[in-house]
This record gives C-alpha cells, sequence and structure tokens, in this order.
C-alpha cells in the first residue's frame, strides 16, 4: 500500500491541494474561515459556560481555544472523511488509482489546516500572558498521533459508508453526544476522581489534554496517556485498514 501510494504521490499532492482549495471555493474569505469559524465557537462558548453555567477556569478564553480547534480537525475531517469516496464516484469507476489516496488526502488537508489554525492558540497564548516553551516543541507528535487516529477512523468510516448509507447520520449523532462527553468545555476535574477515567477512555479527551500541557501548562503530557493514546490510535489505524481494504474491491458496483 505505501509502495502505491509513493508511485501515485503527485496524485495525492494533487488530492490535498484541491481539499484545501475546494473547501472554501467561492466563498469570499476563502482560507481565512479556518480561523473565523472556531473563533465564533469560542465566542459563544466564552459567553455561556463562564457566566450562564458559571464555570470558573484560570485563562478559560486560551482553555477553550486549545479544547475547540483539535476537536474542529478531528470532526471536519471525520465528516470529509466519510463521503470522499462516494464524492469521487465518477473517477473510481473510470480511472485505477489505490483508493487509499482518497480517505489519506482528506486527512493529511485536515492536519494542514490545524496546523494553520495553531496560530490562533499562540497568538491567544501570547496576548494572554501565558506565554510559550520548550513543550511546543511535542506539537507535532501529539498532531501525528491525532493523525494516526483520525486516519483509522476515516478509512473504516469512508468504506462502511459506502455499503450503508445511513451511516454519516449515526456517526454525526455520535459526535454530537461525544463532543459533551470530552472536556473541551469544562475541566475534567469537575468530575469525581473515581469516576474521571470513564472520560479518558475517549482518546480525544487525552489528545486535548495533551495539547494542553504543552499550551497551557508548559508541561510534559501525561506519559501513560501518551502510551495509552499510541496504543489506540495504531490499533485503530490497523482495524480501519483493514475493514477499508476488505471492502475496496466493491467501491465501483456500489458508488
Amino acid at each position: 500500500m505505501l509502495r502505491e501510494i509513493y508511485n501515485y504521490r503527485e496524485l495525492l499532492k494533487t488530492n490535498v491541494k484541491k481539499e484545501i482549495r475546494g473547501k472554501y471555493k467561492g466563498s469570499f474569505l476563502g482560507v481565512l474561515w479556518s480561523f473565523v469559524n472556531p473563533l465564533l465557537q469560542v465566542l459563544v462558548y466564552a459567553i455561556v459556560f463562564p457566566y450562564i453555567m458559571r464555570i470558573q477556569t484560570p485563562n478559560y478564553l486560551q482553555y477553550l481555544i486549545i479544547g475547540i480547534i483539535p476537536w474542529t480537525f478531528f470532526i471536519t475531517t471525520i465528516n470529509q472523511g466519510m463521503i470522499t469516496v462516494r464524492m469521487n464516484a465518477g473517477i473510481i469507476k473510470k480511472v485505477y488509482f489505490p483508493r487509499e489516496i482518497l480517505p489519506l488526502s482528506v486527512v493529511l488537508s485536515g492536519l494542514i489546516n490545524f496546523f494553520i489554525s495553531c496560530i490562533i492558540i499562540l497568538i491567544f497564548c501570547l496576548f494572554g500572558g501565558i506565554g510559550v516553551s520548550a513543550h511546543l516543541l511535542l506539537l507535532p507528535v501529539i498532531a501525528l498521533i491525532q493523525f494516526v487516529f483520525t486516519l483509522g477512523m476515516v478509512f473504516a468510516l469512508s468504506a462502511i459508508n459506502i455499503y450503508i448509507k445511513d451511516t454519516e447520520y449515526l456517526v454525526q449523532f455520535i459526535l454530537n453526544m461525544a463532543f459533551y462527553a470530552t472536556p473541551i468545555l469544562y475541566p475534567a476535574t469537575l468530575f469525581p476522581e473515581r469516576f474521571r477515567w470513564i472520560l479518558f477512555v475517549n482518546p480525544m479527551s487525552e489528545i486535548i489534554e495533551a495539547y494542553r500541557a504543552i499550551f497551557l501548562y508548559h508541561t510534559f503530557p501525561d506519559v501513560n496517556g501518551m502510551i495509552y493514546l499510541v496504543i489506540v490510535s495504531v490499533l485503530v489505524l490497523a482495524f480501519g485498514y483493514m475493514i477499508f481494504e476488505k471492502l475496496k474491491k466493491g467501491f465501483a458496483e456500489e458508488v
């Protein structure tokens, strides 16, 4: 699979560029929506949660944006990746190329957008008086783990969605529930310690806490949490790829 992707690397590059440009094609602000969307979400939650829900967290604005931006990368990539095979039905029926390029290009473009959006986090940290530290060198490592986890999910869901058309609606519902089950808007310390582990069964909880460690707290992420993330992400990628590999033979007939 890696050899085939390498042989078709120019197609992969073209697809990644198409995903990045096509997402905001025709819009007035274009790629600036990568900044505007998370900022608008942060504005709403920054008003609702501290003042209406009475959540008191130091540097809450920074705390919030460090959670929102990785989550936006995750759900945007899942939503786009899930339909990418179906959206490319025409080319799948006419031309041979490694089908893996389709989900891979979506996740790669999402990763690039995420790194661009990290500029927002840096601005908030710098102008909010938090500053930055050498721990930011771990940003590519954490982003790579999230990339591997997300790619595994996209492999599986993009293939299953071809055969089970209701997949995307079910996944949308689960993602909406998962948003509130992930400590993005609230600190995990709101939960009793004996039940807190339930939140961190969700890999996205560990990923977001790892980003907060390097951006907000200027510390190394929890070692046990990182080991857990690596194991889960590799397993999800392996399992997702197995599903994709098994189902891709029927794509041309089903799309």
